[in-house]
């Protein structure tokens, strides 16, 4: 090629890539901004929990050049925690960021999607949810109540809780006060205990006054910044009621329809990175903090096997009488025990014995 054809053909590939990018400005720029208020279930210093949606929101504003903005408003400051479904449904605000299970009484199957007593680990609701079937079944769960749920982060296995006494049997859970949130409330329920839910930020005055005896939280990094080592010094393991901790965010059905493939597409791949985000950091932070426990008194404990035993027996009558009295429940919970079947069959030959 002549050095006057090459400078030719390179301004010519130079005009169409230029003329390619004027008119991709143009599309991103034709399309109605998103500015979203979302108001959170957790604190966002809370790290895994709390923090995710700050990654998320960075994430999208960074990738759509301020376009996509999420404006988050920590808990109680526009809308109650135990709200945002509501807000969201009624279009109070275009979205929010929370762990669903609060919404049990409303819709019996959300704590499913939210955290199942001995149920699936992270990674296999993950497998389950994007690849099994499990955000259909929940978009199909939510759309009567005008929400559009996106899976936007998930951590691991929470501990059992914080305890004055030690806890050695089932029974030691009778007429014990406990906050306990939940379809693992549902059983210490039904093993005699009292259960209230309580929002992050009144469980440690309610556990300073003893208007309860116990609680559960979290993971320990979660729970250290929440200050109940300072109260109870018994902490036990494993969080069997909650072997994943997967959050949503909620946005109303009404406003997600309206939105441009791009938008759609980029908030779900900003919560996909969530989800291993939130997941990475919630393993990283744990051991730093059980190594504080120490220090400050604290016991770590396991719970005895008998116990466990009997928590999966009682586990098992409540998501039986659960599934009785909800068809929808029982269709997830339904959909959530055959993916697990079908997936022993890679899980117990490929992963290391936890004890070998």
């Amino acid at each position: 090629m002549k050095k006057s054809d090459f400078t030719q053909h390179f301004k010519l590939t130079a005009l169409a890539l230029g003329t390619a990018l004027a008119l991709s400005s143009a599309a991103v720029s034709a399309a109605d901004p998103v500015h979203w208020k979302v108001p959170v279930g957790f604190a966002t210093t809370l790290p895994g929990l709390g923090d995710t949606i700050l990654y998320v929101a960075k994430q999208l504003e960074d990738m759509s050049g301020g376009s996509i903005q999420l404006k988050i408003f920590e808990p109680g400051k526009l809308v109650p925690p135990f709200s945002i479904l509501d807000a969201v449904k009624d279009k109070k605000v275009e979205a929010g960021y929370t762990w669903v299970g609060y919404d049990q009484g409303k819709i019996p199957s959300s704590p499913l999607f939210a955290a199942a007593p001995f149920g699936l680990e992270p990674w296999e609701f993950t497998a389950w949810w994007y690849e099994g079937g499990g955000d259909k079944l929940m978009e199909e769960v939510y759309a009567p109540h005008n929400t559009h749920p996106i899976l936007c982060s998930i951590i691991g296995p929470e501990a059992a809780g914080w305890f004055r006494k030690e806890i050695k049997s089932v029974d030691d859970l009778k007429g014990l006060k406990i906050r306990f949130a939940g379809l693992g409330g549902k059983v210490m329920q039904k093993l005699g205990a009292s259960v209230t839910v309580l929002p992050a930020g009144e469980i440690f005055p309610a556990l300073e006054k003893g208007a309860i005896d116990a609680t559960e939280f979290s993971m320990p990094a979660i729970d250290e910044k929440l200050g109940f080592d300072k109260i109870a010094k018994n902490y036990y393991f494993p969080g069997w009621h909650q072997v994943y901790t997967a959050e949503h965010l909620l946005v109303n059905l009404d406003v997600w329809k309206k939105l441009d493939k791009a938008s759609k597409t980029a908030i779900e791949t900003a919560c996909t990175a969530g989800v291993m985000r939130g997941l990475s950091k919630g393993e990283f932070v744990q051991v730093a903090a059980m190594k504080n426990f120490a220090a400050k008194g604290v016991t770590a404990r396991v719970l005895p096997e008998k116990m466990l035993r009997e928590l999966e027996k009682v586990t098992n009558e409540v998501l039986a009488e659960e599934s009785g009295k909800d068809p929808a429940f029982k269709k997830v919970l339904d959909s959530q025990r055959a993916f697990e079947k079908s997936y022993k069959v890679w899980k117990d030959k490929a992963y290391m014995p936890r004890n070998w």
